[in-house]
């Protein structure tokens, strides 16, 4: 049950990293990629996309912290895979040409 649990972490730290730039995105009104532009995660999605995009990360992020025990190997795991996909969206998002207009 201790891999499980502190997979369960590490997913949802994955999870809460991926619904900031989506949240931010949307917050000011710039199209932005989500899975479902075309083509997915490349194209641009308008920022009610994103803000679905973002809440239902943030919310599935969330419901896997439910029960969190805060014991040293999950703490370990939510923040090394916040850590690492935050490092890993910043260089895949950074390689995009994202330089568009505010949505109106």
């Amino acid at each position: 049950m201790p891999v499980r649990s502190t997979l369960a972490r590490a997913a949802a730290g994955a999870l809460l990293a991926n619904a900031v730039p989506h949240g931010v995105a949307a917050l000011i009104r710039r199209p932005f990629p989500t899975p479902f532009a075309d083509p997915p995660g490349r194209g641009l999605s308008q920022p009610g996309t994103n803000l679905a995009w973002s809440a239902t990360n943030a919310a599935l992020g969330a419901a896997l912290l439910r029960g969190y025990d805060g014991s040293t190997r999950e703490r370990a795991a939510l923040l090394a895979s916040g850590v690492l996909s935050g490092a890993g969206l910043a260089v895949y998002f950074g390689r995009l040409d994202l330089d568009v207009p505010p949505a109106d």
